[in-house]
């Protein structure tokens, strides 16, 4: 999604184990994931602890990088480059763009006497810490640093409580600075009460601003995390402060950072508390916090019933180890470099991460309504932080096929949130605020997934009816400019146009017109397939009809070579065009956007001129004129692997009759992009989308239809892979699997031999075993004979 700003790293040393040809069966798939992976290079990920799919992420909160406008290091708080620590958040979201989200009430360790205000402008970084990777540690669950200061740092976390250590050198003042309003992307208000009777810190935090300073009309609050933190060792108030105030003593504050006029914090705003121990008799202290965002009664019963008295950070380790290692180990892989193993189960811990947690344990949550619901029929968590552009492309499909019921849990969700949002269902939901970020309308496409891939436990015909009325009822916001073009308000901005026109048109709301056209049919090819699962055979051909409408932006003469889908005016005439311009398309150039009609490519390939031409224009678009790879950075007008517009255009080679070159292609996007070292991931991972596309891609399949749940075929990179989920066992083998042998010389499927480059729906389903023979040399007979499906606009 929204690429941040950040530069790239040319050299950083791996923190990957040494090179091994061939590893046992893992029974400790944790092991070999490297947290750092993604750290730099625009990843965005973080290396905290957290449990699979948690609502708690505690980790470091780092400080900018020189010249950086932004008030930390980098969304998610951490970047590889920077060397300082102001603190350790609570809560954090993997891979996301922007300005960041989340970094509540960071907690920092402090060996100075407090004597000016943690927010004043004096303090510049006087209270922050330098980072020093040969101290620090990360694996699935577990984050330990010492820092410089002297004060060891060790971090656990369950799902809804952090449990932290901290280790005070004892010649030196040992304070504990709660930044209660420092979020990253700053806050409206928050408080603080220290009670050292008891002691117990407690708060909260209200922030939000996803984006908001893209958009001057939506640097808005809208969700309060609440907060309870119980220590083992006594401690005295050390006293509170607000922007350049200090008030030694008090036990009770709070403010916020105001997001400025830029949408970002300003210096010299802020507001919280330090409490101070006695390093002589208390060096080493252990905390456990409990959040809620529901209410302060919410965070302290989250804390009681997952971290209770007497809990340990060990214990709380050794728990979240075990969740990880039943998370990761339903795919099981043998063989293979031990590099290799590490980026896959790195990319599938990334994978796992999102959608977060969002209810209590009693099943209370508070909705986009600002009121407090419980739980639906059949729903066992409701989540939060969907990041729909991103997600309906893989990740989904992904999470659904290991866990079906956590999958039925995030459709009930966003169904959920719909409800509580005046029936609009949001593209970028985070916590219980509705953002709009980036464009077209992905929750059809997402639920049809969820759907296609296992999961039936949500509210299939309520859910399916809502979205067919966001799809056909033009609303109040659809026709809003609030928050264009990035953060705009509607479901379906524009729809009016779309509705009329049968294509978005240049100047209509939105962002992007020709990427939304793309979207749309995406998304509306996804709703027809909702509507077949709800019953509505005459909604999906509806739907399936305007899913072709894609070609009305088809001009066969946009360029004097060749023909693209370009932006086109209401009158319908055609506005200047190059292919190599992001005019009218979103993270990408109209090169790159040509691909994205995943559902139909048989469509796109006729429109094109046929597989012959396609194919030229295939192998252009992934080579360069000299015949090397140009799967990222290699200019707009080839193939950016790194984000999504373009991540399915290598599995199309499948539908011309060449899967040979959709193997050897998507194994050189795995080789340049991922890796495992901390620039490893080329771009924002956006909350492990393109993780996901990683690990399809190293099991040799893919979900290239948004909504249905056939697979195309690639190449496995490993000799054996297992795929555990509820009811089925899928079992990948691979004779003579290496990084350089990415053609399939045949493939047997439960023992029978398949010439098809692709996979029925009802594999998913059903499960079973396929036997591949892999070579060095392609095959160019193989696959050939029966292409894969090809949904066009008639039903």
């Amino acid at each position: 999604m929204i690429r941040s700003l950040l530069f790239t790293a040319s050299t950083l040393l791996s923190s990957a184990p040494a090179l091994a040809l061939e590893a046992p069966r893992s029974v400790d798939p944790a092991a070999e994931v490297n947290p750092f992976i993604g750290t730099t290079n625009g990843g965005n990920v973080y290396p905290g602890a957290t449990m699979p799919f948690g609502m708690v992420a505690f980790s470091p909160e780092q400080t900018p990088l020189p010249g950086k406008r932004f008030p930390f290091a980098a969304p998610g708080g951490y970047e590889w480059r920077a060397n300082g620590v102001r603190g350790f958040g609570l809560t954090h979201i993997s891979g996301t763009g922007c300005a960041g989200a989340n970094g509540d009430i960071p907690i920092m360790p402090v060996t100075l006497p407090i004597k000016v205000s943690p927010s004043s402008v004096d303090a510049g970084v006087l209270y922050s810490s330098i980072l020093d990777h040969a101290k620090e540690q990360a694996s699935p669950g577990a984050y330990a640093v010492t820092l410089d200061n002297g004060v060891a740092v060790a971090l656990g976390a369950s799902e809804r409580t952090a449990v932290g250590r901290f280790s005070f050198p004892k010649d030196k003042p040992a304070n504990l600075l709660f930044r209660t309003s420092d979020s990253e992307v700053g806050s409206t208000a928050s408080t603080i009460r220290i009670d050292a009777d008891k002691r117990t810190v407690s708060g909260s935090v209200t922030s939000g601003n996803f984006c908001g300073y893209l958009a001057d009309d939506r640097q808005e609050s809208y969700y309060t995390l609440h907060f309870v933190a119980e220590f083992d060792q006594p401690f005295s108030v050390g006293g509170t402060w607000k922007d350049e105030t200090l008030q030694a003593g008090a036990s009770e504050g709070g403010g916020g950072t105001t997001y400025g006029t830029r949408g970002h914090p300003p210096a010299g705003k802020g507001a919280g508390g330090w409490i101070s121990f006695d390093p002589k008799h208390h060096a080493t202290v252990n905390v456990r916090i409990g959040v809620s965002y529901v209410d302060a009664a919410g965070a302290r019963a989250n804390l009681q019933k997952e971290s209770p008295a007497g809990t340990t950070l060990e214990a709380t380790q050794a728990a979240t180890r075990t969740a990880w290692n039943r998370a990761l180990g339903q795919i099981h892989i043998e063989g293979g470099a031990q590099d290799d193993r590490t980026v896959f189960y790195t990319a599938l811990y990334h994978s796992l991460l999102e959608p977060n947690l969002y209810s209590d344990v009693d099943g209370r949550y508070r909705g986009f309504d600002g009121a407090v619901h419980r739980l639906a029929r059949r729903q066992q968590a409701q989540y939060a932080n969907y990041s729909g552009w991103d997600v309906y492309r893989s990740q989904l499909q992904l999470v659904t096929l290991l866990d079906p019921q956590r999958g039925s849990d995030i459709a009930q969700s966003l169904l959920n949130q719909a409800d509580q949002n005046g029936g609009v269902w949001d593209r970028w939901t985070h916590q219980t605020g509705a953002t709009g970020v980036m464009n077209g309308d992905p929750s059809p496409p997402s639920l049809a997934a969820i759907h296609a891939f296992g999961g039936r436990a949500f509210d299939l015909k309520r859910a399916y009816a809502s979205l067919k009325r966001a799809a056909t009822v033009p609303t109040e916001k659809d026709l809003s400019r609030k928050g264009c073009p990035i953060l705009c308000v509607g479901q379906r901005p524009g729809l009016d146009a779309w509705l009329k026109l049968h294509y978005m048109p240049v100047g209509a709301p939105g962002w992007g017109m020709a990427a939304d056209t793309l979207e749309l049919v995406a998304a509306d090819f996804g709703l027809a397939e909702l509507a077949l699962a709800a019953g509505d055979r005459k909604g999906a051909k509806l739907f399936r009809e305007r899913s072709g409408w894609w070609r009305n932006l088809f001009n066969p003469q946009a360029t004097a070579t060749a023909g693209y889908i370009q932006p086109r005016n209401a009158d319908g005439s055609w506005p200047s065009f190059d292919p190599a311009s992001d005019e009218g398309f979103v993270e990408g150039s109209g090169a790159q956007y040509l691909w994205m009609v995943p559902f139909d490519p048989a469509g796109l390939i006729d429109t094109l001129g046929g597989a012959e031409a396609t194919t030229a224009r295939l192998d252009a678009f992934f080579r360069k004129p000299d015949g090397s790879w140009a799967v990222t950075k290699s200019g707009p007008l080839h193939a950016e692997l790194d984000n999504e517009p373009s991540i399915a255009a290598p599995w199309l080679y499948n539908f011309v009759g060449q899967p040979w070159k959709t193997q050897d292609t998507v194994r050189a996007a795995m080789r340049q992009i991922w890796t495992n070292t901390p620039q490893g991931i080329s771009g924002n991972d956006d909350l492990g989308q393109m993780s996901s596309w990683y690990v399809w891609s190293a099991l040799g399949l893919y979900p290239v239809y948004p909504g249905r749940a056939e697979l195309v075929i690639g190449s496995p990179l490993f000799p054996r892979a297992v795929i555990e989920r509820p009811g089925a066992r899928i079992e990948i083998r691979a004779r003579n699997a290496a990084p350089d042998a990415p053609y399939v010389q045949s493939l047997e499927r439960d023992g029978a031999r398949s010439e098809r480059a692709w996979l029925p729906a009802s594999f998913i389903r059903t499960g079973g075993t396929l036997d591949f023979t892999l070579g060095r040399e392609a095959k160019t007979q193989w696959g050939t004979s029966e292409l894969p499906p090809s949904f066009g606009p008639a039903l």
